[in-house]
């Protein structure tokens, strides 16, 4: 597949915070213990500047340069940071938000708009083929994923303890909106889970 462009993307390992299921954005979380399948062989590894994440890819890629870059962030979640559904789920704005999270924002947080422009903006940065492994969240994940099949960013899953591979063609139709030619979704432990 010689001019395909193909991402590995893994959600880094679970956080307090996540255990909690609260919205961690850009709250700089350590992860919590985790036994993961290692890999010796990749010598290259991008991903999100925050802790977690550079935390999961030094687990499972120990030989590996981490290119960290804050482009691969999980979205802002503003005033909503660190608060759970149970918490907001009367508020008026966070339930428009779930409804409608391409025009509603979190209030002092990011817009889905601005998440995605990031994400953008990062996988711009690659080269135009190649196989590029990334360690981020759960939000750019699920935002790619949905750009590869076409459906709603609300019905993606981004697990954690797993690798999504998505193929295009070329890099040109990742930015041209095509659908991906090739998805899978691994687990990186034995029992898929962290």
């Amino acid at each position: 597949m010689g001019n395909a462009f193909v991402l590995h993307l893994i959600r880094h390992a679970p956080t307090a915070g996540n255990v909690g299921k609260a919205y961690i954005g850009w709250t700089d979380e350590s992860v919590l213990p985790f036994e993961a399948k290692v890999d010796h062989n990749t010598r290259l590894v991008w991903g999100s500047d925050l802790l977690r994440c550079r935390q999961t890819a030094r687990l499972l890629f120990p030989n590996a340069h981490y290119k960290a870059n804050a482009d691969w962030r999980e979205l802002n979640f503003g005033d909503w940071e660190k608060r759970t559904y149970d918490d907001l789920q009367s508020n008026e704005r966070y339930r428009n938000w779930i409804d409608d999270p391409e025009t509603i924002q979190p209030p002092n947080g990011e817009s889905f708009q601005q998440l995605a422009e990031r994400v953008d903006r990062a996988i711009k940065a690659f080269p135009e083929t190649g196989d590029f492994t990334v360690v981020t969240h759960g939000g750019p994940i699920r935002y790619i994923l949905s750009k590869a099949n076409g459906q709603q960013f609300f019905s993606q899953q981004a697990a954690h303890a797993h690798c999504y591979t998505i193929t295009w063609a070329s890099k040109s139709a990742y930015k041209e909106g095509q659908p991906c030619i090739s998805y899978s979704a691994e687990p990186l432990t034995a029992n898929a889970r962290m």
